[in-house]
């Protein structure tokens, strides 16, 4: 897969932990920032990776900010975006398997490093169900327009 990922100024300091291990799983992915620790809003980056994916430029996105929150409502804007905030690795499997969700966020005060690995990893290895789950996944797409 080809992700993309992004974090506000509170997500900084895991990002480049979870880009390494997406690395480690055998996928490519690209920052789209921050890319310091300098205080910044995270609507910005829940923004242009949300642009991202949409437009077909990657497979699907990680946010990271304090809580996961508010980049996933601010991704959730973005036409086509499906972005779901989880700190457990259950809700990101079913997020995949029954929402065919497309962007996976976190927050850094909330799940720790290896944490985040076990969300991410079964986030990237959940597939979509389709059968009555695609019906749903349909009227939600139907919902932007």
């Amino acid at each position: 897969m080809k992700l993309a990922i992004g974090s506000d100024h509170v997500g900084f300091e895991l990002k480049p932990i979870i880009i390494e291990y997406v690395k480690e799983l055998g996928h490519e992915i690209e920052d789209f920032g921050s890319f310091s620790a300098e205080r910044t809003d995270y609507p910005r980056y829940g923004k242009k990776v949300a642009e991202e994916v949409a437009a077909g430029h990657f497979d699907g996105g990680i946010l990271i900010c304090g809580t996961g929150v508010g980049i996933s409502i601010s991704a959730n804007k973005v036409n086509g975006i499906r972005a779901v905030v989880c700190s457990e690795p259950y809700s990101a499997i079913l997020s995949k398997e029954h929402n065919n969700t497309n962007i996976l966020a976190f927050g850094s005060r909330v799940v720790g490093s290896e944490l985040a690995k076990m969300i991410v990893k079964e986030w990237l290895e959940a597939t979509f169900e389709g059968g009555r789950h695609a019906r749903r996944v349909e009227m939600i797409q139907q919902m932007e327009h």
